[in-house]
């Protein structure tokens, strides 16, 4: 009778470690699936970055261009009314959106120049303050590709990179996983491309960017989401319209350098199109993010905005402010506006958040998040400041409504943007408490953020 009960007190202990052994595996099995099916709802993001877009050049702000697919976009998603780069130039630009970072406070205070400069920094012939500047990104910073590795995505760059020409800055160093492009822009909007020598004569940059950039969706197996950064090298100079859409501007009465400009901004708008029809296809817009916006202003008139990318008026609206849309579908509202002033470094956090799930505290960043803008919610307004090192004007704060511009030469410009967007009725005499209160809060600022070599 005894050694029955033993007999059976076993069997009921092997049972009941079965039974435990498989329900500990079944829920480990459901967590595993719980975290995979988790990983793979982050949403794949995409960056569309054109290089000197200005604020107006688009179709719903100006009749003369057309852009459909921007357009579209637009009507589709959250809109950035005011928008700025805070150095509006090119390779600061792509530093700072890559690393949520002021340019300046990583020695970026001018485009990094297309001969072949040895070292870490150069100058510049006309800067009045001979202050160097960055040939390349430092390794050390923390680019969003890096970033997002580390939350489990795939990371493609294309297009123009434009931060180091010497192969160990390439963005296959500052985590990218696969990339097609060039280090900088070249003298022509078509051939070379330094990582795909078999590409067609005559071939159209835009286009080799699109068809790879299909491609790569197309193709795309992985369990993971992935990043997209097109960084395109329209509508940079020079002038170089694809012919079909030069005639088109032609047809419009529009000729000369404003045609050729035109047929390179509505080629981008195509571009745009095509992808956005691959994601489609592929079956994942509906967890796919859009993100659109400009490096710097345009070469041309910027609508009512003073300034532009030339004339040393570059931190004027026209110069410094840039288009910028973010559709997050089933997020953001199809039509929808931030009236709040934002920057290009804001997008490094909003997007961390996106793929994290949790609040971006990462110290070394000045970009805030949008997340709550892409909510519904209104943004906090904060200061804004720029920086940049070729010319008299150099540097720029904005808090709120007011905007304080700074020459070298100690002129200084004080404007209400709610009164005066168009920068024409400079305050600064009229208004001295609020200029020399916004002039203090730059030159603190300056103190801080810009390096001494």
């Amino acid at each position: 009778m005894k050694l029955f009960l033993k007999i059976n007190f076993l069997l009921v202990l092997v049972c009941f470690l079965c039974v435990t052994s498989c329900k500990k595996k079944a829920e480990s099995l459901a967590e595993s699936e719980l975290k995979h099916k988790k990983k793979a709802t982050k949403p794949n993001i995409v960056i569309f970055f054109v290089d000197d877009l200005g604020w107006a050049d688009i179709g719903y702000r100006n009749k003369m261009y057309h852009t459909p697919n921007v357009d579209a976009l637009c009507k589709e998603g959250l809109e950035f009314t005011k928008a700025y780069i805070p150095t509006p130039t090119c390779s600061p630009s792509r530093s700072s959106l890559l690393t949520g970072k002021e340019s300046v406070r990583m020695g970026f205070v001018r485009h990094i120049p297309n001969n072949d400069h040895k070292g870490e920094f150069h100058y510049w012939p006309k800067d009045p303050a001979q202050m160097p500047s960055r040939n390349y990104l430092p390794l050390s910073e923390i680019t969003y590709a890096e970033r997002l590795h580390d939350y489990g995505y795939y990371n493609f760059f294309l297009g123009k990179w434009h931060l180091g020409h010497e192969e160990k800055y390439y963005p296959e160093n500052q985590g990218f996983d696969e990339v097609f492009g060039s280090t900088e822009a070249f003298k022509h909007s078509f051939k070379p491309y330094y990582h795909d020598k078999k590409i067609k004569e005559g071939a159209y940059k835009t286009d080799v960017l699109t068809n790879e950039a299909v491609r790569q969706i197309i193709a795309y197996d992985k369990d993971k989401p992935f990043s997209m950064s097109l960084w395109y090298y329209n509508v940079h100079a020079p002038l170089q319209g694809r012919k079909d859409w030069v005639e088109f501007y032609n047809n419009k009465g529009i000729t000369g350098d404003l045609a050729e400009y035109g047929a390179m901004v509505s080629t981008m708008d195509e571009s745009i199109g095509k992808v956005r029809k691959a994601i489609k296809d592929k079956g994942i817009a509906n967890n796919t993010i859009i993100v659109f916006l400009s490096d710097q202003g345009g070469r041309f008139k910027n609508a009512h905005l003073r300034g532009g990318k030339m004339g040393g008026d570059a931190l004027a609206e026209g110069g410094a402010r840039v288009p910028f849309i973010i559709h997050y579908p089933g997020v953001t509202k199809p039509g929808s506006k931030c009236e709040t002033r934002v920057q290009s470094i804001d997008l490094y956090p909003t997007i961390m958040e996106i793929a994290s799930g949790e609040a971006c505290n990462e110290p070394q960043i000045q970009g805030k998040t949008l997340l709550p803008a892409l909510n519904g919610e209104i943004l906090p307004s904060r200061k804004l400041y720029s920086y940049r090192s070729y010319e008299d004007q150099n540097s720029a704060i904005i808090d709120g409504d007011w905007k304080l511009i700074k020459y070298r030469s100690g002129k200084c410009q004080l404007y209400n943007l709610k009164d005066n967007e168009e920068e024409q009725n400079d305050l600064f005499s009229i208004e001295p408490e609020k200029a020399e209160k916004l002039k203090a809060s730059l030159l603190k600022w300056e103190k801080e953020a810009v390096p001494t070599f």
